[in-house]
Formats: C-alpha cells, sequence, structure tokens
C-alpha cells in the first residue's frame, strides 16, 4: 500500500514514554511496517533514559527523546510529550500514542488525526501497579473504564487483542500482537530453558527461577534458564541475581530484538508463568506465540488465550498457576523425550505461522493508519 498521498509521502508521528525503544510491536513491526509502505516516522521516546543513544536520521525514521514513565515519576514525561506533540503534530498525517496516560496527556490540543493503539487493559493492570496507593486502584480503575469510551468517541482505536472489544461500544481495528516468523529455525531440544520479555513478580519471574532450581536439580545440573529482558521490580532483579550467583540463570538484561529473538532458537522450552491477574485474562502472552514461533515448546501457565493456542496446536504444557513443581516437571518431561519437544514446535510453528505472521498483520496496520490520514489528517 502506497504511503503517499498526491506524491506527498504519509508522515506518522509515533510516541512513547512508558515502552522500551526497541519494544517488538512499536518499533519492529508497527514502524518498520510503516516505513516499508513508504511513509515518514518521527520517533519519540525514552532513548537516554534506557541508555541510548538517540539513532540518527535515516530511511525516513526520524527519532528524539523523551523522558521516562516509570513509577510514580511519570508527570514530566506527561509534561515533555504534550510539548513535543503540540508542536510536531500539525506536520504529520497521524498521531499513534502507546500509552494510556499519553491519551489524557495531549487532550485539548485538537487532535483529530490522533490515534490510541491499546496494547493492554489498563484498569486490570492497576491492582498490581505498587506506585498507586492501594485504597485508590479501584476507584481510579472505574474512572479509566469511563475515560476509555470517551476517548473512543473522539479519537480511532487499535487493539492488540479481540478482546479488548468487549471494553468499548464501538467497533475498531484489531491489530493482534502478531509476530515475524523465520525462513527456517532449528528443532526444540538440548537443556536450554529461555524467557524472553520484561521481568516482573506479576510476570513469574520469581517462579521462573525457582522452575529452573528444580528442572536443574531433577537433570542432574543439565538443565539451565537464559534469561533475556530488564527487571521492572526489585523482587525480579533480586530473584535473577540469585539464580546467576547459583549457575541456573544465564540474564542478557534487555537487548535488540534481533539477539533476543536468536536467544530462543534450538531451546528446550520457552516459559511463560503469568499470573492469574486481570490484565492477562484478556491477552496473548507475546512471548508465548514468539517461542512457537521459533519452533520452541511453550511451558505456560493456563490463560485462556495463550492456554487455547498452546492446546489447539499441541504447541506446548499448560501448567497451573504458581505451581512451580508442575512447571518443573513439565521441563523435565520435554528434557527426558526431546522428540517430543521438537514435534510440539513444529506443531507450534505451523499454526502461528497460519494466525500470528506479521507479514499479513503489517498490511492491515498500515491500511488503518491510511484510512486515518485520508480522513482527518491536518496536512490534507
Amino acid at each position: 500500500m502506497s504511503g503517499t498521498t498526491a506524491g506527498t509521502p504519509l508522515r506518522a508521528l509515533v510516541v512513547t514514554v512508558v515502552h522500551h525503544p526497541q519494544d517488538s510491536r512499536i518499533r519492529h513491526r508497527e514502524i518498520s511496517a510503516l516505513l516499508a509502505a513508504g511513509w515518514q516516522v518521527t520517533y519519540l521516546a525514552p532513548f537516554v533514559a534506557h541508555d541510548l543513544a538517540v539513532p540518527a536520521p535515516a530511511d525516513g525514521l526520524t527519532c528524539r527523546d523523551l523522558p521516562r514513565a516509570a513509577g510514580r515519576d511519570r508527570l514530566a514525561a506527561a509534561r515533555a510529550a504534550r510539548a513535543a506533540v503540540r508542536r510536531l503534530a500539525p506536520d504529520h498525517d497521524v498521531v499513534l500514542v502507546h500509552d494510556p496516560e499519553l491519551v489524557p496527556a495531549v487532550a485539548g490540543l485538537g487532535l483529530r488525526h490522533l490515534v490510541w493503539d491499546v496494547h493492554e487493559d489498563p484498569a486490570g493492570a492497576l491492582v498490581v501497579k505498587d506506585w498507586l496507593p492501594a485504597p485508590l486502584r479501584r476507584p481510579v480503575a472505574a474512572a479509566w473504564r469511563g475515560a476509555e469510551r470517551l476517548v473512543e468517541r473522539r479519537h480511532p482505536l487499535l487493539l492488540a487483542e479481540h478482546a479488548y472489544a468487549g471494553r468499548f461500544r464501538r467497533e475498531h481495528t484489531v491489530v493482534p500482537n502478531a509476530v515475524v516468523v523465520p525462513e527456517t529455525v532449528p528443532p526444540a531440544g538440548g537443556a536450554r530453558l529461555v524467557h524472553v520479555g520484561n521481568l516482573t513478580t506479576a510476570r513469574g519471574s520469581e517462579a521462573m527461577v525457582e522452575v529452573a532450581r528444580r528442572a536443574h536439580a531433577g537433570s542432574d545440573g543439565a538443565i539451565t534458564l537464559e534469561v533475556v529482558g530488564p527487571a521492572r521490580d526489585e523482587a525480579s532483579r533480586a530473584a535473577m541475581e540469585a539464580g546467576v550467583a547459583e549457575g541456573i540463570v544465564v540474564w542478557h538484561g534487555f537487548q535488540p530484538a534481533e539477539r533476543a529473538m536468536a536467544t530462543i532458537d534450538g531451546a528446550l522450552a520457552g516459559l511463560a508463568l503469568l499470573r492469574d491477574l486481570p490484565n492477562y485474562r484478556g491477552s496473548m502472552p507475546t512471548k508465548v506465540v514468539e517461542y512457537l514461533a521459533h519452533g520452541v515448546p511453550a511451558v505456560t501457565t493456563p490463560l485462556p488465550l495463550a492456554r487455547e493456542l498452546v492446546e489447539e496446536s499441541g504447541g506446548g504444557l499448560v501448567v497451573p498457576f504458581e505451581d512451580v513443581q508442575a512447571a518443573a516437571d513439565a521441563v523435565l518431561r520435554l528434557w527426558r523425550t526431546p522428540e517430543e519437544a521438537a514435534a510440539m514446535g513444529r506443531r507450534g510453528r505451523e499454526l502461528v505461522r497460519e494466525r500470528y505472521d506479521w507479514a499479513k498483520g503489517g498490511a492491515a496496520f498500515v491500511a488503518a493508519l491510511t484510512e486515518v490520514a485520508a480522513a482527518r489528517s491536518p496536512r490534507r
């Protein structure tokens, strides 16, 4: 699909103050799809806060730094984002925001061409946000539900999950968390577990280390856990550091998407041990799809969408929530039967290629933004 109108390249302003600048959905799928379609993109993200240099302009992409919103320190990032968007939005056909707090932060600027990419359920996520006092979590969540319906009357939305549609009254384009499916991958096997993604207690970071500990002992020291991703809370950091000290965990921290995905190849299994929390119940853990896309079976807790994918494809094993022994037993089963692990990986990969390949989702994403630009751009 052409990224031009009347010979002029379409321009997108993409903004986040919460996500890592190398976030897979934002940078490596959506922005890459826009650039491939001929768009020009200005990307505002917290590069410096993540110890990254701001990339020089190249190939249609211009990057600019914003402060990072984290914990209770969010006001400065919101103010900086508002000022930057106020200045840059008139020169862009679409303003695409990826954080819930950016929607109220830019309210009143008259941005008819703003699109909110809904990655998660913010109201559901509040139950685990320790930066918000506990007595305020339910009232703020209820207020946010009302705000969402107000936002959808004013702005187009993109939804990362079909399940999110139930929160809204209008129909919105769904751009699922599809992945780039590699052409070829090695078979699953060996004795290396992997986890790719942010580390929090809610995402099972402490449980993963305990699973690795028990699987390591049950395999006479063969099984280890390789982790790619930053720790987002102190408990997760402590768990990872303890696992490294014991020699059962190799922790790489954050890595660019290409290196992170390469870590998955040829592993025994990928761990996705998220807890049973409201924010996760309507979402597909992207890591589960990534493991299967690389031909590696997933060991996952029974969140509805993850369970459905793994059971339908036969691409892994489902274990009870917060049952580290069951997860360790599942890992040991795969280690003892490497042919089963390889077969699971092949089956999961086939289904992901059919349903979750970004080669298909990227076109729908670009088409949705092109439609917004045609109807709402201040440049047209």
